[in-house]
């Protein structure tokens, strides 16, 4: 039987992983056989390039663009990413049709002899090619020695283990998809490690000229997750403001309580001495303008910590 949906997906294991739950997901929600919805795999600049930081190949549209092409020549029909790979700005034609229910947005310690972050001693090898990342360890623990990690997540786990670093950092939502969450020595403090923009969750891409579609209509209405998808709108909003991007130190992360959403937002110096932080809250979290609010809220607190913070971006 012929295919009727054809997912396009980035080839790593991470990628794999995430876009076969969502590929059994959409042919429940179709009721058809997964075989009517197959992957296809793409492989992106990020991926082929893995001995420098994105920030000097392109950024973080590289493990995107060359999927989205593909959607915009309709050799795919959706595509998934990891939300935090997505640029703030849609390309012309496309949209995000849905956001599943996130997962646990952490970072997570990773380390072969050392229990905890706080337990690694001075001058340790810390790996990571996120500059979040280095600035927030780096503001907390300046002594450390920040050595670029790049690869699949067997790849920097592998280095790990024969190591050539004391400890590394992992998102953790990445780390459960793979079944690997034994590598989890500590999911660190959401608060001292604020997470990027959109960390945990996915995004399901269309045309827009398709996100109407009958075909399309069940799965989108079976996987989008409101509340996922307000708190990223917010979280999303402040990166706009922050022009949030590999070049530039930038957290978000919005929790919800009391019927209310609580944004909090960060940009720091590269070498973390330096950390300006804003929060505030979305009163009505079931208004008709929600996500329009929350999208608004994340660019006004993103703006204010911009006019403190000034330009920290990296240049490469």
């Amino acid at each position: 039987m012929s295919p009727i949906l054809r997912i396009g997906t980035r080839r790593s294991a991470l990628a794999l992983a995430q876009s076969g739950m969502m590929q059994r997901a959409i042919a429940a929600a179709l009721e058809v056989s997964v075989e009517r919805v197959p992957l296809v795999e793409i492989v992106t600049t990020g991926d082929r390039v893995q001995d420098r930081r994105l920030l000097e190949i392109g950024g973080k549209a590289l493990f995107t663009k060359e999927i989205e092409e593909a959607l915009l020549d309709r050799r795919i029909d959706i595509a998934i990413h990891s939300m935090k790979d997505v640029p703030a700005e849609q390309p012309d034609g496309l949209c995000i049709a849905a956001i599943p229910e996130r997962e646990d947005a952490s970072d997570a310690f990773c380390s072969r002899d050392h229990a905890s972050f706080d337990a690694l001693p001075l001058g340790a090898r810390l790996g990571t090619a996120s500059l979040r990342r280095q600035a927030q360890a780096l503001a907390l623990r300046p002594d450390l020695d920040i050595q670029m990690l790049r690869g699949n997540v067997d790849t920097r786990l592998r280095r790990l283990a024969e190591g050539e670093f004391d400890a590394i950092l992992l998102a953790t939502a990445g780390l459960n998809r793979l079944g690997r969450s034994e590598a989890i020595r500590e999911r660190l403090s959401l608060d001292a490690f604020l997470p990027a923009p959109g960390q945990g969750a996915l995004a399901i891409q269309s045309r827009e000229d398709d996100a109407d579609a009958a075909l399309h209509a069940p799965w989108i209405a079976a996987l989008n997750h409101a509340a996922t998808a307000l708190a990223v709108a917010a979280e999303r909003g402040a990166m706009i403001a922050l022009e949030g991007s590999c070049r530039t130190a930038v957290g978000a992360h919005a929790t919800f309580g009391d019927g209310h959403l609580l944004l909090t937002t960060e940009m720091l110096s590269p070498d973390g001495s330096a950390r300006w932080r804003r929060s505030g809250t979305l009163g009505d979290v079931h208004a008709a303008d929600a996500e329009a609010a929350a999208r608004a809220l994340g660019q006004s607190l993103g703006a204010q910590v911009h006019a403190m913070a000034g330009d920290q971006r990296i240049e490469g």
